[in-house]
């Protein structure tokens, strides 16, 4: 289990775009299992929507990929360096993630060439799967 200090020793992102709370289980190389929990105090509740709080789809994607991170910088010795999207795909929204959820994220490693990933991402409320995707990041110099 990784906590948030160490999920921050890991990631360069903060609040408010740091979108994952906890590191419940790594499999290097393989799997991570992380969690975020919702709360009505995230700022983009402010504005989608007002008076029915959704959180947007591109955050969740965003959040797989802060653990499918994780999951390259435990696999692997980067010191020094960033995790930068390549591509998006397959996204899919099956429900939306309100204020008091917790999202589950299991992210898959589909294949690696180099510092060059490709994982898959499923994000669970309650065990009943909320988004999934597929998307390709490249491990590079933190200053690109």
């Amino acid at each position: 289990m990784i906590d948030i200090k160490g999920i921050q020793k890991l990631l360069p992102h903060r609040y408010p775009f740091l979108m994952v709370d906890r590191i419940l289980e790594i499999k290097a190389g393989v799997e991570a299992i992380g969690i975020k929990n919702v709360t009505i105090n995230e700022e983009f509740f402010q504005g989608h929507f007002p008076g029915h709080p959704i959180m947007p789809g591109v955050l969740i994607i965003e959040a797989m990929a802060q653990v499918a991170g994780i999951l390259a910088f435990r696999s692997d010795s980067y010191v020094g360096k960033s995790v930068y999207f390549m591509s998006i795909e397959k996204a899919k929204f099956r429900k939306p993630v309100v204020p008091g959820d917790q999202l589950k994220f299991i992210v898959n490693v589909l294949q690696r060439r180099g510092n060059v990933w490709k994982f898959s991402g499923t994000a669970y409320v309650d065990e009943k799967v909320v988004a999934e995707a597929e998307f390709t990041a490249m491990v590079a110099d933190s200053e690109i």
